[in-house]
């Protein structure tokens, strides 16, 4: 009885709704008078599989600061994507920089046709059935990612009247 008083308490974080994926992670350096100062860029995708999905980037001075920083700011800059039937209402393209996407609608059954940080993005956000295309000729992955969020901003759903 005595004893039960002193047992440790263990708290337990609460489950965090949103999934988390690194894309990116770089090592930057900064020239100075001094010689070099080294810091690291991580690029974090969030997303809940319901239609909510963020970006977030953001450098440290260590990996789990920088991964740690970016998932905060991913979950600042949330964003609702529409799906109709687990896939986009329509077609749609996007350009951020040199990083070009082109989004398609796809049927039921036909799966996520889409490449590196695109299938990320889809997958968090919870869409299943789309075909996408990145027509830049880049391999930036922030940049890439950049399009896709942009290319999820322009989805509208049709309203029927």
């Amino acid at each position: 009885m005595e004893r039960e008083r002193f047992r440790r308490r263990t708290f337990e974080k609460p489950k965090d709704e949103f999934d988390s994926k690194l894309l990116d992670l770089a090592r930057v350096t900064r020239v100075t008078a001094g010689g070099k100062r080294l810091r690291f860029r991580a690029v974090v995708v969030v997303g809940n599989k319901m239609g909510k999905v963020g970006v977030g980037v953001s450098k440290g001075l260590d990996v789990a600061q920088a991964v740690e920083k970016a998932t905060r700011m991913a979950k600042k800059n949330l964003i609702v994507v529409p799906i109709v039937e687990d896939t986009i209402p329509h077609e749609v393209y996007a350009k951020f920089g040199a990083a070009e996407i082109i989004l398609k609608p796809q049927r039921k059954g036909r799966g996520l046709v889409a490449g590196g940080v695109v299938r990320v993005l889809c997958t968090l956000a919870g869409i299943k059935n789309i075909s996408s295309k990145v027509l830049g000729r880049t391999g930036n992955k922030l940049n890439n990612a950049q399009a896709t969020i942009i290319a999820f901003k322009e989805l509208r759903i049709k309203s029927a009247r």
